[in-house]
């Protein structure tokens, strides 16, 4: 794989803590991704569910509590991009909006350069819009910016026919198609994102982030989790 997007949530980087940031397990994903990003481009998309769910308020108004959550995966993608230079790698993060000096405004050709020069791009902000999730924020990303596959780092090992933490006899899938997922509504994303993912024919495989050396397994052959195919 030459470009790969990594997708990570927010509440698997939070840790046991449920919320923040847990500095040992970032500190983990950075070491893993120091080990793949000689030979692949690298790309990361961090959700904001350690620091805002705010559609479960009924007082905030569904646009400014989408901004607010656009806000958290910038925080995340600042502190996140802070320790994987603290391990000696070179990032840069673009947003869809302009964040001051915090950030760079996105577009594919600023991107492709960083990714030339080999630095790790964090992409935050979402796709910049209310009502989208980060889940299409990274599938936009991903089909722009021509990824071989996007690589979803999850709580949950793969994908599952019901909800594993809540039905034991729930069927892991080794390998299913973006058809049977919107089919059959497997929410790898959410619907926006799997659509958009089979109309420009992006791959996606799912993987447990709390699982040892989980990434670079992923990228170098041993891959456990679930491939969705398209």
């Amino acid at each position: 794989m030459k470009r790969i997007l990594l997708k990570l949530s927010g509440e698997a980087l939070a840790g046991e803590k449920k919320s923040g940031f847990d500095e040992e397990t970032v500190r983990g994903v950075a070491l893993q991704v120091k080990q793949i990003v000689g030979n692949t481009q690298v790309g990361i998309v961090i959700g904001g569910g350690n620091f805002w769910r705010g559609r479960s308020s009924e007082n905030i108004d569904r646009t400014k509590a989408d901004q607010i959550g656009m806000l958290a995966t910038v925080m995340n993608c600042i502190y996140v991009s802070e320790i994987f230079r603290s391990v000696g790698m070179d990032t840069e993060i673009l947003t869809p909006f302009v964040c001051g000096s915090f950030t760079s405004l996105f577009s594919k050709d600023r991107a492709n350069e960083y990714f030339q020069q080999g630095r790790i791009v964090f992409f935050a902000g979402g796709t910049g819009h209310p009502y989208f999730s980060t889940d299409t924020g990274v599938v936009l990303r991903a089909v722009e910016t021509e990824a071989d596959v996007i690589l979803l780092a999850k709580a949950v090992d793969g994908v599952y026919d019901d909800d594993p933490r809540l039905n034991p006899a729930a069927k892991k899938y080794d390998e299913v198609s973006i058809h049977e997922v919107i089919a059959k509504n497997l929410q790898v994303v959410d619907m926006t994102a799997s659509i958009l993912a089979r109309d420009n024919r992006m791959p996606m495989w799912v993987f447990g982030l709390g699982e040892k050396d989980s990434i670079v397994n992923t990228v170098n052959g041993r891959f456990t989790g679930t491939k969705v195919t398209v």
